[in-house]
């Protein structure tokens, strides 16, 4: 209720008043055209101002107020369009002085000239927020979002910033969710007037003001400040409220303790998508008890009127068939300029309303998005790299429900760069080479020489009859044989590496001089020692509803280089109306393999699905085990790890933990474990 005087409230409610109006007309020039009350056409000039629908209480409402007056005026009609039109109350009070009360502030839409009037049409400051809203990346408190819009538009703000963030969810932190149904800035005022229980209007002095429905009446109505009224028979009251999760597509609902009333639902409030269930569950906790003093009785009244009361202003009404114990609210009004003010309270029957499941089930509210024989398809791509090594790595998550029991098939696609560990191999090389050697010079009947074996040989000479002597890098053979023998041992560092057996046959005769060459094979057999790339052996795992599948674990084996893991799984007698969580683990022994972001794609399709979020507010926790020695050789494990929580709320949180003293086997030995 707009602040007044007492002498104004009683003057107000007196059987006669003496009162007029006025107006003035600002043009976007900066031309001012005053008007009294004798320039208005009488019956012409009304005022109309609503929070709500025709049918029920609702939050976060931005409706427009709208004025309409005709003039006795020369004005240009091609100079007003934006004008901005003010009309004043002015009501003579005790003592003979007359108080103004502004009625408002409007702009001018629409400006027609007839023979003698000129006929407006105008509307609030509420329109400069149809601009359009790009701020898709917008996060901040409510405050933030209001000081956005306002100065985007062009409209002060009422409320202080202490005010809004003294408010139960003033000071949360909220943000856009991408996919949303904001176009305009006036689409950002709904969703933060609904995160704040309460709704928006311009006041009178043209600034934006959030409202709340309160239970403290401000003014009571007599039947003798009545012309016609009529009552309903029932209370519209809140006691539950209910928000579609869009991410996780659920409908959450949130009730009283004693929930026998209404359910507001807030539909799909792009702020209220991002958090934790706590998170989302305390702002929706606070919304219903703001919700939870509506405690109307719906009405329709036509009063002497009283230009000070607002919209939200709680009313009693006495005499006749009111009941003076019960309140009710004014949720639309229209005064008419010297004419009688139209009051209106709307609101719902608890008893008639369709009856709601109070239960939170985790597929209720799939958004109408299953449609029966339809197929559906939803995908996964992985948004983070994977290391797969000895530990297994889930590489694929995807959550999905069903309305109907069906079956379904799961489709998969790894590229995988393998790095296969390197192996030694050994054996052994063999073979024979022929080497020409010049022959040497007989010295008697009884011996003869032959370049022998190589660096590091030793040969043996032998004689026609089988008898040898022994000589360092030398072949003896006695001249005149067909040929000769030697055998040789390769060292290397002072040990035998292999063997080497030549033959050779000399040139020369008893006595003579050798003029020729001598063709010597060599035999040879060494061993060889060589690393090489070995095999990664890949095992994938199935898990279906924390489940391991035992029946299918595929197996590859690659070697170092990309590969492309194709994974098919089919999923039947699916049961319907519960939330199935599908993961695919893989490890490998023999390498390491690497999946960058993207490289793993996957699906779930089938008839009659439905695809949930990746994430539903469980952490899973996973800890890599390394071993460790304990005094004179005790092999024990010590759990090392990172633990990471990935959440949509856009909050800082920590996580701390600690094991303490521990005890070892059958040694009862306390130890620290950091």
């Amino acid at each position: 209720m707009y602040p007044v005087s007492e002498a104004f409230l009683r003057a107000v409610q007196e059987n006669t008043r003496r009162y007029y109006w006025t107006g003035r007309i600002t043009t976007k020039g900066g031309a001012v055209y005053p008007f009294g009350y004798e320039d208005i056409v009488k019956g012409s000039g009304y005022i109309s101002a609503q929070c709500c629908g025709s049918a029920e209480i609702e939050l976060g409402t931005v409706y427009a107020a709208e004025m309409g007056v005709t003039l006795f005026s020369q004005v240009d009609r091609y100079t007003l369009d934006g004008a901005k039109v003010e009309l004043f109350y002015h009501l003579r009070v005790e003592g003979g002085g007359f108080e103004e009360v502004p009625m408002g502030s409007f702009e001018v839409s629409e400006a027609n000239r007839t023979a003698h009037c000129l006929e407006l049409k105008a509307y609030d400051y509420m329109l400069r927020f149809e601009k359009s809203f790009n701020g898709f990346e917008a996060v901040g408190n409510a405050w933030d979002f209001l000081e956005l819009c306002c100065k985007a538009c062009g409209v002060e703000m009422e409320n202080t910033q202490g005010e809004i963030e003294g408010m139960p969810n003033g000071r949360e932190l909220l943000s856009i969710y991408p996919e949303n149904d904001i176009g305009t800035y006036r689409d950002v005022l709904f969703f933060v007037g609904q995160v704040l229980g309460g709704f928006f209007c311009i006041n009178r002095r043209g600034r934006l003001e959030l409202r709340k429905y309160g239970a403290e009446p401000v003014l009571e109505v007599q039947g003798r400040h009545r012309f016609s009224s009529s009552f309903s028979d029932f209370i519209t009251r809140y006691t539950a409220v209910s928000s579609t999760n869009l991410r996780t597509q659920t409908a959450e609902y949130y009730g009283l303790e004693v929930d026998d009333g209404l359910t507001m639902n807030l539909g799909v409030n792009p702020l209220l998508q991002f958090g934790l269930e706590e998170t989302r569950r305390q702002l929706c906790g606070n919304i219903l008890a703001d919700l939870a003093a509506v405690n109307y009785v719906p009405f329709d009244s036509s009063t002497i009127g009283n230009p000070a009361l607002d919209l939200g202003d709680v009313l009693t009404f006495t005499g006749g068939q009111a009941d003076g114990e019960q309140m009710t609210c004014i949720t639309s009004f229209q005064c008419r300029i010297g004419g009688r003010q139209s009051l209106k309270c709307v609101g719902k029957n608890p008893r008639l309303a369709q009856a709601k499941s109070k239960n939170d089930k985790n597929i209720s509210g799939l958004l109408n998005q299953i449609e029966a024989g339809k197929v559906g398809i939803h995908t996964f791509t992985n948004a983070s790299a994977y290391v797969v090594a000895e530990d297994r790595v889930r590489v694929i998550s995807i959550e999905f429900a069903a309305k109907e029991e069906t079956h379904v098939q799961f489709f998969g696609q790894a590229v995988v760069d393998v790095r296969a560990a390197q192996v030694e191999r050994s054996a052994s090389a063999s073979g024979s080479i022929v080497v020409p050697i010049p022959a040497g010079t007989g010295g008697s009947e009884d011996s003869g020489e032959v370049d022998g074996a190589g660096d590091g040989g030793y040969g043996v000479g032998a004689d026609s009859g089988g008898s040898g002597e022994e000589g360092r890098g030398r072949i003896g053979e006695k001249t005149g044989t067909s040929g000769g023998k030697a055998v040789g041992a390769v060292l290397e560092n002072g040990e035998s590496v292999g063997a080497v057996e030549m033959s050779g046959k000399s040139a020369g005769d008893d006595g003579g001089t050798g003029g020729g060459t001598e063709e010597v094979t060599v035999e040879v057999e060494l061993p060889v020692i060589w690393t090489e790339d070995g095999q990664a052996v890949v095992y994938v795992t199935y898990e279906l509803n924390d489940s391991e599948i035992l029946a299918h674990r595929p197996v590859e084996t690659w070697g170092s280089g990309k590969h492309i893991l194709s994974l098919y799984y089919p999923i039947d007698s699916l049961v319907p109306n519960i939330t199935n969580t599908f993961n695919v683990y893989l490890r490998m022994e023999g390498g390491t393999g690497e999946i960058e972001t993207g490289g793993c794609i996957a699906s779930i399709s089938g008839q009659g699905m439905a695809a949930a979020a990746a994430w539903d507010g469980t952490v899973t926790v996973e800890e890599s085990v390394g071993r460790f020695a304990l005094g004179g050789g005790l092999g024990m494990k010590v759990f090392a790890g990172d633990m990471g929580i990935e959440t949509m709320e856009l909050v800082q949180k920590s996580y701390g933990d600690s094991m303490g003293k521990v005890l070892i086997g059958a040694f009862g030995k306390p130890f620290e474990v950091g």
